[in-house]
């Protein structure tokens, strides 16, 4: 059990059959009344994010998120499929259950899968990937003076937008936690 004078970020939480995970905490302390804790929690299976208050002295059971390291194979239809580094067993996740930023992970990359209680719900992929430009238009010269961006297609068929002096055949750096170009590498 936890009370929700314990709260930080990261930590996770049962409340009324609902996973929760501490996005945002602060305890307060008003002139005049009880102290409270306001949080912003992200529901972990559905991923909606409320704001809450609590009394300090209220308790929760504690959650365990168990995160297993396997490696991206393959996509088949609505199904992605992931490879156990340990027992080197396959496990099809749906994808439902897969992130937006996933569009950058390619084949053979390692990623950890997320699981209540033997229910997949999510899967995390590295905060930066390298990956090769395949289709862009062509930068001219003098156009490098501003900071303006136009749209590439990396090797996974993902989309980002990158400086004008990016060509194809170029590896870049995503930051795969906003979605964005980082460097040419």
């Amino acid at each position: 059990m936890i009370s929700a004078g314990e709260f930080r970020n990261g930590v996770t939480f049962e409340q009324d059959g609902q996973v929760l995970q501490v996005v945002e905490f602060q305890h307060v302390k008003p002139g005049k009344g009880a102290a409270f804790v306001r949080t912003k929690t992200k529901n972990v299976i559905t991923g909606s994010v409320v704001e809450t208050s609590y009394n300090p002295t209220a308790k929760f059971p504690q959650a365990f998120i168990e995160r297993k390291e396997v490696t991206y194979s393959y996509a088949d239809g609505d199904l992605y499929h992931f490879m156990d580094m340990e027992t080197y067993d396959d496990i099809p996740v749906n994808a439902s259950d897969v992130p937006e930023n996933f569009k950058f992970c390619k084949e053979n990359e390692v990623c950890k899968l997320l699981s209540y209680k033997g229910k997949v719900f999510s899967v995390e992929i590295p905060n930066f990937i390298e990956l090769e430009v395949v289709e862009t238009e062509p930068g001219f010269k003098g156009n490098t003076a501003t900071n303006t961006l136009k749209p590439a297609k990396v090797e996974t068929g993902a989309e980002i937008r990158v400086p004008m002096f990016i060509n194809e055949g170029d590896k870049i750096r995503i930051d795969t936690r906003t979605c964005e170009y980082m460097e040419r590498v």
